[in-house]
């Protein structure tokens, strides 16, 4: 785990101080590589580019998480309305939000992520 003295700053702002990445700005919000999305901080497993799909809102949005265990749901209500926000189970990194407006063949959830959280591990 990288102690947050080291963090980027940008990445200190989005997943310790639970900031948000600016939209169709972030590395991974267009990357159509295969691979495993791991957090950026511990290295946990997040997220499979099988269930990656274009939200078109400019964040990398997923349908599922590869392990349910590796993530935590927590109630959001920082900017006045009920959202879900996905944090990483063991390092407590804010990752994004999750929301019920994802492809319904698929499940209809979108893990709505934040580049600068992941890494991609080809």
């Amino acid at each position: 785990m990288i102690p947050n003295t080291e963090l980027d700053p940008e990445l200190y702002r989005v997943a310790r101080a639970k900031g948000t990445e600016a939209p169709f700005k972030g590395k991974y919000w267009d990357t159509h590589d295969t691979g495993t999305y791991m957090c950026a901080i511990c290295g946990s497993e997040l997220f499979s580019s099988d269930t990656k799909f274009d939200s078109g809102t400019g964040w990398p949005s997923f349908t599922e998480p590869a392990n349910l265990e590796h993530i935590v749901l927590h109630d959001d209500f920082d900017m006045g309305m009920k959202r879900t926000e996905v944090t990483c189970k063991k390092c407590s990194a804010h990752l994004g939000h999750v929301f019920e407006d994802g492809p319904k063949d698929a499940g209809g959830k979108r893990y709505c992520i934040n580049s600068v959280c992941l890494t991609l591990q080809k």
